[in-house]
């Protein structure tokens, strides 16, 4: 019995063409809890973090056989399509991204690579991929094999974020399946694709459901998420393995999986055999190329020159607050207060009072009020000296004209100054010149008529008008608006 139970441990451990011990897989990955990447920022992040070869085969591989929900029709594509699709047609998919992901199908598939990353948990949610970023929550890794294509690859809580809303229609009034047991029964029941691909590898991805997958498909000591790590098994290997697992759940264990080997297709339920690898072996995948290597380390000088100009500034902002600069003094004002408005007036009252002071600043000097006042204000008081025309030279029987006599009233009068006085001639030809123009606007007679001058016929005289009509300019006339209150002045 004892003999039987070591033959079949032997059998166990070199059925898919390792032993047990040598499966090596780094000592920081052995817990669940350190399976995302550790690296300082700035630095990048390379082909065999990533396990960049694994990812090639993933998404290079041309087998059509997954179901599309979300295309037209429901054909049968590859599972880079498929994935990509799934992503694309996300809720939380940006516009631009989508528009990227259209013109740039490189780009789409980059963006695939690191979202299945970020899907499996190798990528966390304090990754970001562009090199501006400021806040202090992530850390900044440039990606060298992943951007070729200039494209944002955006942060890992944008990604995470697309990847949770990534379900099929009918998922979202529903929870979706969150098990191994439940995607098989729903598949089993006739329900093709049973959840979306996004959330299937989620649900292999639980620690939850770490141990089930793992005594159901693998052989100890692989699970799943060992597929993702730097272990000593072919990249090739372990992607056929991957999409081995994507047709068991999404087209229903009962079918023929194209991704079967003679041992899967022997022994329903396990994954294919994986190729373990020697050292050197090993050494030969996931090598980065010389441009990248250089691409990464620009990246990493352009972060470090970012960051010492963020540290600097935020300095220099610090000391400004510390010690805020003194505020410029204001500039001296043109306006004058209302007090000097009412020293001015009181100055002017006191010249009309005395016109032979007018001109004359020094016969005011010992006056206690208004020109003492100002003379202690902080402001000089301005020289106002009132402009006097030279009229000599005029004939005063001619008259003047609509623009002469607007020259003489603005250089000859106070526009501060109130006067209800009766003007000159000129000013009254002026007024009646005014009236006509705005007769002629009108379109009649000014409001309220003329009053009749001395000697004029205009009006027929009661004494010798009898059986006269009275003309139609003596009948009176109804107020016709605002400006029957003006008179017309001849």
């Amino acid at each position: 019995m004892a003999s039987s139970s070591s033959a079949d441990q032997r059998y166990a451990a070199n059925i898919q063409g390792w032993n047990i011990q040598q499966v090596n897989t780094p000592p920081q990955y052995l817990g669940r809890k350190t399976l995302p990447i550790k690296r300082a920022d700035a630095e990048p992040l390379t082909r065999e973090d990533l396990q960049y070869d694994l990812l090639y085969y993933i998404f290079v591989d041309p087998t059509k056989a997954f179901v599309d929900y979300l295309a037209p029709n429901r054909p049968l594509v590859n599972f880079c399509d498929l994935y990509v699709n799934a992503l694309y047609n996300s809720p939380k998919c940006s516009k631009v991204l989508k528009d990227k992901m259209v013109e740039t199908p490189a780009f789409a598939i980059e963006f695939a690579k690191i979202a299945l990353l970020t899907n499996v948990g190798r990528i966390n949610t304090t990754m970001a991929f562009f090199p501006e970023m400021k806040t202090a929550l992530r850390s900044y890794h440039p990606v060298p094999s992943l951007q070729k294509t200039d494209g944002n690859l955006q942060d890992a809580p944008r990604i995470k974020n697309c990847l949770k809303a990534a379900l099929l229609p009918f998922e979202f009034k529903t929870p979706p399946p969150s098990t191994p047991a439940e995607i098989i029964e729903k598949a089993r029941a006739g329900q093709i694709p049973p959840t979306s691909v996004v959330n299937l590898i989620f649900v292999l991805s639980n620690s939850n459901n770490a141990m089930a997958v793992a005594q159901k498909h693998f052989d100890p000591p692989v699970e799943f998420l060992d597929l993702f790590l730097p272990i000593n098994l072919s990249s090739e290997s372990r992607a056929r393995v991957f999409l081995w697992l994507m047709f068991h759940y999404l087209q229903g264990p009962d079918r023929p999986n194209p991704f079967d080997d003679e041992y899967s297709r022997t022994h329903p339920g396990r994954v294919p055999r994986m190729q373990p690898l020697t050292r050197e072996q090993q050494a030969l995948e996931n090598v980065d190329p010389i441009d990248e290597v250089e691409w990464g380390r620009r990246m990493s000088a352009l972060r470090s020159k970012f960051l010492r100009e963020l540290v600097d500034e935020m300095e220099a902002e610090k000391r400004r607050k510390k010690n805020p600069p003194l505020p410029p003094p204001p500039a001296p004002s043109a306006s004058y207060t209302a007090q000097e408005l009412a020293v001015m007036r009181q100055v002017r009252a006191q010249r009309q009072e005395d016109p032979r002071s007018r001109g004359s600043s020094q016969s005011h000097e010992g006056q206690g009020g208004g020109l003492g006042t100002y003379e202690s204000s902080s402001r000089p008081i301005p020289h106002l000296e009132p402009f006097r025309p030279d009229l000599s030279g005029e004939d005063p029987n001619q008259e003047r004209t609509m623009l002469q006599q607007a020259w003489h009233v603005i250089n000859s009068t106070d526009p501060l100054e109130d006067s209800d006085k009766e003007e000159d001639e000129h000013v009254r030809l002026d007024y009646n010149r005014r009236m006509r123009v705005l007769a002629r606007l009108r379109g009649k007679e000014p409001t309220p008529e003329p009053e009749p001058q001395p000697g004029s016929s205009s009006h027929p005289n009661p004494a010798h008008g009898q059986g006269t009509q009275p003309s139609q300019s003596s009948q009176p006339s109804q107020p016709t608006g605002r400006l029957q209150h003006v008179q017309s002045w001849r």
